[in-house]
């Protein structure tokens, strides 16, 4: 920069400081350049993408998430991030998993900048942790040319049947289609909700049947008497004793 380093210090001759200048000049030139590369990058990749009619005011979030002409996940992922073949298991059109080979493959190359959004109070139009980290990522990739990837967790089913109405997000910034993702994603909310209902309703059962039922009364339901009134364990239990 022009100031007191180049022009009052002792010892700097006039070819250093044009060097110098000539130097800075250079770095903020190619600075510059890539920063225009990204761009031009951003927005012939945007070009392809399904374009969104913004609108004033703005719609529900509901409409905002079925007027959009969505792209196939498997297209997306392998047009982005390169994915090989069976490194995305879809699940649909537009959802799909990724296969842990996928860090096997990757686990090599340098990390990126890992950006944590947490700890935020919402305003009163509900733009909160979601709707502020996806508008991020939008600004990140769609806008500065940058490879993006956003995690958030699933809705549960708290926010998405009150008051609230669901947790993916809100107006031009948000998951969709909004209501596979707060409902069914993949189904794995569904198996984590099964397997909580049979833990829950085995612990009350026993519960149950401990608080109504005496020792001798479930020894005899157990190890039922046999001919000469005995009560045994069968061969398959004792490992269980």
């Amino acid at each position: 920069r022009r100031g007191s380093f180049l022009h009052g210090d002792s010892g700097w001759t006039p070819a250093m400081q044009r060097q110098l200048v000539a130097a800075g000049v250079a770095v903020t030139g190619v600075a510059a350049a890539l920063a225009l590369r990204r761009l031009v990058v951003a927005r012939r990749a945007a070009a392809l993408l399904n374009k969104l009619q913004l609108k004033t005011p703005v719609p529900p979030d509901v409409e905002i998430s079925q007027a959009v002409k969505l792209t196939p996940i498997k297209e997306l992922f392998d047009r982005k991030f390169g994915l090989r073949e069976g490194e995305l298991f879809a699940h649909g059109t537009y959802k799909g998993k990724l296969s842990l080979s996928v860090y096997e493959r990757l686990k090599h190359q340098p990390d990126g900048n890992y950006v944590v959004v947490c700890g935020i109070n919402p305003t009163p139009l509900g733009e909160g942790k979601s709707t502020t980290t996806i508008g991020l990522s939008q600004a990140l990739g769609a806008h500065l040319g940058q490879q993006v990837m956003t995690c958030i967790r699933q809705p549960s089913m708290g926010p998405t049947f009150g008051i609230k109405g669901g947790a993916a997000g809100g107006g031009y910034a948000q998951c969709a289609p909004m209501e596979e993702f707060n409902l069914h994603m993949t189904g794995d909310i569904h198996a984590i909700t099964a397997a909580n209902n049979l833990f829950a309703a085995a612990i009350d059962t026993r519960y149950l049947h401990e608080q109504t039922a005496s020792t001798n009364f479930l020894w005899n339901k157990l190890c039922p008497a046999d001919g000469s009134g005995r009560g045994t364990l069968e061969p398959s239990m004792r490992p269980r004793r």
